[in-house]
Formats: C-alpha cells, structure tokens, sequence
C-alpha cells in the first residue's frame, strides 16, 4: 500500500528496516526497483549493496589500474566473486582467489573466469598465494583477515594497495587475534591500507549500476545465489554464511 507519489501498490522496493514479513516507513527511506530489469534477488546481491561493495572496494578504495594482479579473499562470496570478476573485466593481469572448499575453487576458476585460486583449509596460506601469484599481488581485497592478510602483506608488491572490506575469521573469536606479524613491511612496501564501509560510497551508485548491469544483461558477469526458504530460517541461514555454507550471496525467501 502507499499514498506517496511515485510509489504504487504492487511497485518492488528496498528498504534498510531488517529482516521481517512487514514494514512501514516513509516513502524517501525506501528505493524502487525493475523486476523487469533484472530478478528482483539481484537488487539484494549483484545489483545491490553487495555489488556496490565490491564496486567501490576496487575501483575507488583500492584505486584499481589495468594490469593490477589482484588478490580476493573470500572468493566465492557475494562480494569476493563480483571484485573478481570485476577485476577481470577491467584489465588485471591476473586474479587470484581463495575460498573453503574445493568445490568453491573450482567455481572461481571454470565459472569466474579467475586465473587461480586454492583452498586455504588445505595449507598455510603464505604459501599458497605465493605459488598462485609468483610475481606478488597489486591489490588485495580483504574479507577474512587474520593469516590472509598477513599472506598478501608478504606479496604485496611495491605501492600495493589493500580494501578491508570484512576480517569474517576474527568475528567470532573468543581471545584477542593477534595483528599481521608483518605488518612492518608497510614502511619498505609503502603500501596504503584503507577500510572500507559500502555507505561512505553512495555517489557511485548510478555508475556502479549503469556500468555492471550491462555486464549482468550481457552474460559477461556471472552470479550464484544460495537461497533459504521462510523468513523463520533467517537467523540459520546468517550463521551458515559465517561459516561459509553459502555460495554467493546468501538469500532468505518468505516462503509459502
């Protein structure tokens, strides 16, 4: 239902009022969408906050240029898989990710389009990203933190630039995780390390959307989604993304 203008029953919108069956709130706190233009999920993934995330932890945080070797954590996530692609799309020599399982390694390279990827369950990681990136990494795009962020220090070439976008391995920590031991070499690398916060970078919005869902439309991005039925199960499904059990972006349906 609505009275304001603009805005008509049967219209679809986002608002940022939680997870729930039912809302009321003023017309200027919610944004329309086009179901014709692209599934309605999409606005909550691909097309929505995290796209505009991954959009503007590269391009604008991370200060991505052509030939960057770019280096994702968290791969196969809503976030991770679209900086990738992204990457990709915009000239990086080379895309490396990590992810959890070997399932989620193989969808980054035969579905992504990434260069390489691993498992980071299955050895430190240092070492791993050293054998995927033999030449270092300009851009890490940071997810996990913790042994990752340690990993990419040690590769990051000359200037390099890191976007922490999330550290999801310190989040449920019950002890104080210790800082990257090398952290130090930010002084020898002068390397930037900027944080990143998806509501500090709005302006881009119109471009982010003009610009990846023509990428969407053509084929050229490509997208998962993990879906939850009943709005009950929410809290389930919030936890089974921390822990990784989701592919892309993880999504919760009202249900019948």
């Amino acid at each position: 239902a609505s009275r304001a203008d603009g805005i008509a029953p049967g219209d679809h919108v986002l608002h940022d009022h939680g997870w729930r069956e039912y809302a009321t709130l003023p017309a200027g706190r919610v944004t329309k969408v086009d179901a014709q233009a692209a599934p309605l999920s999409t606005y909550l993934g691909v097309l929505g906050m995290p796209g505009l995330t991954a959009y503007a932890g590269l391009v604008r945080v991370a200060a991505f240029k052509p030939g960057d070797a770019v280096f994702v954590s968290g791969a196969a996530g809503a976030v991770g898989s679209e900086v990738g692609q992204i990457a990709k799309l915009k000239g990086a020599s080379r895309v490396i990710g990590s992810a959890g399982s070997d399932e989620k390694v193989q969808l980054l390279l035969d579905e992504y389009g990434f260069d390489a990827a691993f498992n980071y369950k299955k050895g430190p990681v240092r070492e791993q990203l050293k054998e995927a990136a033999p030449d270092g990494i300009d851009v890490y795009f940071d997810n996990v933190g913790g042994d990752h962020l340690e990993a990419a220090i040690g590769a990051m070439n000359l200037h390099g630039r890191i976007a922490v976008c999330g550290m999801i391995s310190q989040y449920n920590a019950t002890e104080p995780t210790p800082a990257p031991r090398n952290l130090s070499q930010i002084i020898a690398k002068r390397f930037r390390m900027e944080g990143l916060l998806v509501a500090d970078h709005q302006d881009l919005q119109p471009q982010f959307v003009e610009e990846v869902s023509a990428w969407v439309r053509s084929g050229e991005l490509k997208y998962r989604e993990t879906v939850v039925e009943g709005v009950e199960n929410t809290l389930d499904a919030f936890l089974g993304m921390l822990r990784g059990e989701n592919v892309g972006k993880m999504i919760v349906t009202l249900g019948e």
